[in-house]
């Protein structure tokens, strides 16, 4: 049977379905749309640091989530090529964020992104991504 290609907005549910990091976090796709992930979570004690506050990379893997979900919405597979993170305010346990994908600027064969990380409205965190988007195609 011949593979089929996926609509662009059920790439970042089949990408968290085979994804077992995301799923440990407990990452949850919230909203999806072409070049647009909103995703969330709970921080959870065994996320915290030595000073009780989570660790960095909790935060980070979940902007990193968000932004390879909406990169890879176009439809073909995108790969990171740079990120990084600046950290605005520290985060801790039961504390519930989201990482929307609010920025999406694709030029050929490379995108930028723009990642914000939020403990309700506030801001905590400020994610840039860039993508380099191959020629094969989402399929199932």
């Amino acid at each position: 049977m011949a593979e089929q290609k996926i609509e662009s907005t059920r790439i970042p549910h089949h990408m968290l379905s085979n994804d077992a990091y995301s799923q440990w976090l407990g990452i949850e796709v919230l909203e999806v749309a072409k070049g647009y992930c909103k995703v969330g979570m709970t921080i959870r004690k065994e996320m915290l640091n030595s000073m009780g506050k989570a660790h960095g990379g909790i935060s980070y893997s979940l902007a990193d989530t968000a932004f390879g979900f909406a990169a890879n919405t176009h439809g073909k597979y995108a790969v990171s090529i740079e990120t990084s993170i600046n950290h605005i305010e520290a985060l801790e346990a039961g504390d519930y964020i989201t990482a929307e994908a609010v920025t999406d600027i694709a030029k050929t064969k490379v995108g930028f992104n723009i990642i914000e990380v939020r403990r309700g409205e506030e801001i905590v965190a400020l994610f840039k991504g860039v993508v380099y988007r191959t020629n094969k195609d989402w399929e199932m």
